[in-house]
C-alpha cells in the first residue's frame, strides 16, 4: 500500500432550524448594520439595494440573536459576512460539492481499507495542534469547495509525511482539473481532484501559484509540484469506525449537507440537529473527541 494515502469519506450534518423573531430597535439595528457594512467592506450602489439588503440583514439578526437567546442547542450562530444574503443566495456560490445522495455514496466501498488494522485509537485527535493544518482559507464567491477539501487533505499527509506544512493550491485545481467531472467554480468532487494530482505528479504551492476566486487560464510555468500523492480511497461509507480510523491517522476530505440557514451563520459549538443525507458541500475532517457534558463531535 503507498505511504501518501488519502481518506475520505461521507459526512452528513443537518443545519437548520425555525424560532419565532424577536423585534429589535430599528435605530439600534440601524448602527449595527452600519457597523457590519464596515467592517466587512460592503457598499451598496443605492438606496433602494440599501433598503433591500438592510431587510435581509435585520431579519437575519433578529433569528440569530433569538436562536442565542433561546434554548441551549449546543451551538452559536453569528452575524457574519453572510449576514444580507438569503439562505439562497448563500447556497448558489458556495455549497458546490456535486450533490449525491448516502445511497448513491454507499454503493462505492473500497475492496480493502488502509486503515482497517488499527485497533486502539485515541480518544481525542486535533490535528491543529500538530501543525498539519494551515489557517483557515476563503474560497470566496468560487464555488471549488471541492478543490479545498482535497488540498487541505494532501497538506496534511505532506506535513505527516515529510514533516513540513506547505500551503499548497487550489486555484491549479480550479484552472486545471476541468477535463472531467470538476468544473472549476461550477462544483466538483474531490475523489477526481485527488486522480488529477496524482496523474498531474502533484501539486504546486499556494504562494507560487495564489487563489484569484475565480477560473482562469492554466499557468504552466508556476506549476511546479510542492507535493503530490502515490493514491488515494474512499472510507467505507456509513461507519463510524471506519472513518475515526482514519481520522486518527490523518486528515480526512469529506462531503456534508451544508445548505441550512444555520450552518450560514454557524460561529462556534457542536451540532446536534438531524442529519440529512444529501451532500452538497466539501470540508476537511481534522479531528475529532468528546465535550465535557459527553457530546461527540
Amino acid at each position: 500500500m503507498p505511504k501518501n494515502v488519502l481518506g475520505l469519506s461521507p459526512c452528513f450534518v443537518h443545519l437548520d432550524f425555525t424560532c419565532p423573531l424577536s423585534p429589535l430597535n430599528e435605530e439600534h439595528m440601524l448602527k449595527r448594520h452600519e457597523e457590519w457594512m464596515a467592517m466587512h467592506g460592503r457598499v451598496y450602489t443605492d438606496s433602494a439595494e440599501h433598503e433591500k439588503l438592510f431587510a435581509i440583514f435585520k431579519e437575519n439578526v433578529e433569528r440569530i440573536d433569538a436562536f442565542n437567546n433561546g434554548v441551549e442547542k449546543g451551538y452559536k450562530l453569528g452575524v457574519n459576512k453572510f449576514a444580507d444574503l438569503t439562505n439562497e443566495e448563500f447556497r448558489s456560490p458556495h455549497i458546490s460539492y456535486k450533490c449525491q445522495s448516502f445511497e448513491l455514496m454507499s454503493n462505492s466501498k473500497p475492496v480493502n481499507f488502509y486503515h482497517g488494522n488499527v485497533t486502539a485509537a485515541p480518544t481525542i485527535v486535533d490535528w491543529r495542534k500538530k501543525g498539519v493544518v494551515t489557517s483557515v482559507k476563503d474560497q470566496s464567491s468560487c464555488g471549488c469547495c471541492w478543490a479545498f477539501s482535497a488540498v487541505a487533505a494532501i497538506e496534511g499527509i505532506t506535513a505527516l509525511k515529510k514533516g513540513k506544512l506547505i500551503s499548497l493550491s487550489e486555484q491549479q485545481l480550479v484552472d486545471y482539473d476541468i477535463n472531467g467531472e470538476n468544473e472549476g467554480c461550477e462544483g466538483g468532487f474531490m475523489d477526481t481532484a485527488f486522480q488529477f494530482i496524482k496523474s498531474n505528479h502533484g501539486l504546486t504551492s499556494e504562494a507560487n501559484y495564489p487563489y484569484q476566486g475565480s477560473e482562469g487560464a492554466c499557468r504552466k510555468e508556476e506549476a511546479n509540484p510542492a507535493a503530490t500523492i502515490t493514491g488515494y480511497e474512499d472510507v467505507p461509507p456509513n461507519n463510524e469506525k471506519a472513518l475515526l480510523q482514519a481520522a486518527a491517522n490523518q486528515l480526512v476530505s469529506v462531503a456534508i449537507e451544508g445548505s441550512g440557514w444555520s450552518f450560514q451563520f454557524y460561529k462556534s459549538g457542536v451540532f446536534l440537529g438531524e442529519c440529512d443525507t444529501y451532500l452538497d458541500h466539501a470540508v476537511t475532517l481534522v479531528g475529532y473527541g468528546t465535550n465535557s457534558d459527553g457530546t461527540k463531535y
